[in-house]
């Protein structure tokens, strides 16, 4: 087993604590108007489509993710929400992403279905509640035997 190998599970937490991270940033300064402020220009209403419910993605989706929780249903959810802002902003003002604008989503959509098929990797919520399930379940074998 070399270093790449034994180090695999780390750096997918790493990748995928930084991507989560980012993201939940992105829908933070929409929602609330911090750090650079929403990128439109202005908060967007309460549950207007698409705006905020974007801004919503990106700041729970973003945080699942950084913790590990819910990961691979939440980096769906998240590579689905920039798959669709990609096809409907983007991709009508040019094919290519950087004719476009759209690396940004085209990056975040293709990083959120790696970490939904790769999993969370190690130092995630999602591995405790994996640990527990399987410790029980040998309990319950032993038990029964």
């Amino acid at each position: 087993m070399d270093l790449f190998d034994r180090t695999r599970d780390h750096v997918l937490a790493l990748f995928r604590i930084v991507i989560g991270f980012i993201f939940a940033l992105h829908g933070a300064a929409t929602l609330f108007d911090v750090l650079t402020g929403p990128r439109g220009g202005k908060v967007p209403e309460f549950a207007a489509w698409p705006s905020w419910w974007a801004a919503a993605i990106q700041l729970v989706g973003g945080t699942l993710v950084v913790l590990g929780l819910g990961t691979r249903y939440a980096a769906l959810l998240c590579s689905g929400s920039m798959a669709y802002a990609y096809f409907t902003v983007h991709q009508g003002n040019a094919l290519f992403p950087i004719e476009n604008g759209g690396e940004i989503p085209a990056l975040f959509a293709w990083s959120f279905l790696l970490i939904a098929v790769f999993g969370p990797g190690k130092w995630a919520i999602d591995e405790l509640f994996s640990r527990s399930r399987r410790s029980d379940s040998q309990h319950s074998e032993a038990a029964a035997a």
